[in-house]
């Protein structure tokens, strides 16, 4: 164990055997390919030529420097080949059946001090290394796909693992230019740990018919900056292979987040996998193609039913960040802006910092200093809500208190002329209870930007069961005008995007909470290994910890499911006032400013 891991077996060469053949190769590694399938081994081999071609051909490597990584590239079909390596890496089918055939076989043919690693990703290394001749030499060594690209590996050691081929996986890792994190054996690990109970939480509220698939991956992507959408990841991951590992999860953690969703037994036993096999969530050009094709459920595009208002004027209530940015992303696209505080001064500061923010733009080449003048002018800061009294849409942005929503309802009910639409931007309270502080809830709908607004596409629009058809395509047009993105989802605690990040950041509070992994372990796992451009808490430092409770209460008090109850560390960092970088203080220090 203590000896350089010059030559490797890589036993399985599907797309993650082969993206590791790649990297070992690529670095320096003999590389024995092992796969019964000749077709397979075929495929690999072609994979590797196309990838170095590829990289002389964008002068990364000489011809000569490509051909010596093909010849340390050898592939076999029987596992006698792996007799004289250093260590074998396994990743065959996501089956304790089929891993244990291949330990078991090895540990007749491999040397002692050659250590055995499995690229699992759910199971128990445990479990495979009590089964081994040598569980001390047996641990996990978990590659992201693509292997090429992606720099996380996790480490998985067991209670016997031998802390030498820890060391020494490790070694090779960061030889390879990968950023090893060491976890324990628990089901999912890090990242995916994390990653798949937010998977699954997606799949079900696709299943539940509650948004489509198209508005479900949008509003992640654009509401989170997450690479891929949830469904989409699914289909790329497999669909099958998604199931399995929640399967294993579940048996782990018995945590309901866990349970696949039964639209993932259904599409798996219908073969509907994912693009591996041209279908799952969505259709694809060809099995293996990542090119979506128009199916039956493909939106149309068409026109709504309901014809829709005119809105030439807009009134923003609010003197706060997401107030001024919502005011001047209507100026922007050219609508007259009412800008309504609590006072003259508050709604003058609150134009202010909208100027500052259009100055920015001028300075960085956005926009010319005349469209910077024609927006502000758009823009008339008012000290009282009695401003608002001829505008055509009315958009709260009070503070997330539902008593303060509702009292403001009621005013704007009273204020607002007949045909207004009125909406509310909350990010977690029931838009019907707005609805009814007022006479008119079919005017009422949700509209929750993103913060900062003028930057995040993302709007998601929330009907309740009395919102009128030509209120709910009147918002659509107008968000469509201020050239962002809708989503349609219905009146329930945290629509799309945080009734799927919440829980996602809980878990990963709970992983800390648990002494299972670190935060910076936790960070790097989500950024490296799933795409995530912040960590979880990198983020739940930047969104406050006491608005990241409040969110979380009402997502456990909704669906009372106990998997959302809040953890016990979120809830007492924010008695002790630490709650984030607003405070200087959160799961990580920050210095004053």
């Amino acid at each position: 164990m203590d000896t350089p891991l010059s030559t490797i077996a890589v036993v399985g060469l599907g797309t993650m055997g082969t993206g590791i053949s790649d990297v070992l190769v690529r670095a320096g590694r003999e590389v024995i390919g092992i796969d019964i399938s000749d077709t397979a081994a075929a495929q690999a081999v072609a994979a590797l030529e196309a990838s170095t071609a590829r990289a002389v051909a964008r002068e990364r490597i000489t011809e000569e420097e490509r051909q010596d990584v093909l010849a340390r590239f050898r592939t076999f079909s029987d596992l006698q080949a792996a007799a004289e390596v250093d260590l074998v890496i396994e990743v065959v089918p996501e089956s304790y059946e089929a891993k244990q055939e291949v330990f078991r076989a090895l540990d007749g043919i491999v040397r002692p001090g050659t250590i055995l690693a499995t690229g699992t990703n759910a199971l128990s290394v445990t479990r495979l290394a009590a089964d081994s001749a040598h569980p001390e030499r047996v641990l996990g060594l978990h590659f992201f796909t693509p292997v090429q690209a992606m720099k996380l590996v996790e480490v998985v050691s067991s209670v016997l693992t031998d802390p030498r081929a820890v060391d020494a996986v490790t070694r090779l890792a960061q030889e390879l230019g990968k950023e090893p994190v060491a976890v324990g054996d628990r089901a999912g690990f890090i990242a995916d740990g994390l990653l798949f109970g937010y998977l699954n939480q997606a799949a079900a509220m696709y299943e539940a018919k509650y948004a489509s698939r198209e508005d479900i991956d949008a509003a992640m992507k654009m509401g989170c900056g997450l690479p891929m959408g949830p469904l989409e990841l699914l289909d790329l991951i497999g669909v099958d292979t998604a199931r399995t590992v929640l399967e294993a999860m579940y048996a782990d953690s018995h945590d309901r987040l866990h349970a696949p969703a039964p639209i993932l037994k259904q599409l798996s036993e219908a073969g509907l996998t994912g693009r591996k096999s041209g279908r799952g969530f969505y259709t694809y050009e060809a099995p293996g193609s990542g090119e979506v094709v128009r199916d039956a459920l493909t939106p149309l595009g068409s026109a709504e039913a309901a014809a829709g208002r005119e809105v030439r004027s807009v009134g923003v209530a609010g003197s706060g960040t997401m107030a001024s940015g919502i005011a001047e992303v209507f100026a922007k696209a050219g609508y007259e802006v009412v800008l309504a505080a609590r006072s003259q001064e508050k709604a003058d500061t609150a134009k202010a910092r909208i100027a500052k923010s259009l100055a920015r733009s001028v300075d960085k080449g956005r926009m010319t200093g005349e469209a910077r003048d024609a927006t502000l002018a758009l823009i008339t800061p008012a000290g009282t809500l009695d401003a608002f009294a001829e505008v055509d849409l009315a958009v709260e942005a009070v503070a997330e208190d539902l008593e303060i929503k509702q009292e403001l309802f009621t005013r704007l009910d009273k204020i607002c002329k007949p045909g207004a639409v009125l909406a509310t931007t909350t990010s977690s309270l029931p838009v019907i209870a707005c609805a009814r502080a007022t006479t008119r809830p079919q005017d009422v709908i949700g509209m929750h930007f993103f913060n900062p607004a003028p930057a995040m596409k993302l709007v998601e629009i929330v009907r309740t069961v009395l919102t009128g058809d030509d209120v709910h395509t009147t918002v659509r047009e107008v968000t469509a005008k201020i050239r962002k993105h809708p989503v349609d989802c219905g009146d329930r605690a945290g629509f799309i995007v945080n009734a799927l990040l919440f829980p996602y950041l809980n878990n990963a509070i709970k992983m800390v909470q648990d002494h299972y992994a670190t935060l910076d372990d936790i960070d790097a796992a989500m950024k490296l290994g799933g795409g995530y451009p912040m960590g979880p808490f990198e983020l739940l430092d930047v969104v406050g910890l006491d608005v990241s409770l409040a969110i979380e209460q009402v997502l456990h008090r909704e669906f009372r499911d106990p998997g959302l109850a809040p953890a016990p560390l979120l809830e007492h960092l924010v008695a002790a006032g630490c709650l984030g970088r607003k405070t200087g203080r959160g799961f990580r220090e920050y210095a004053r400013r």
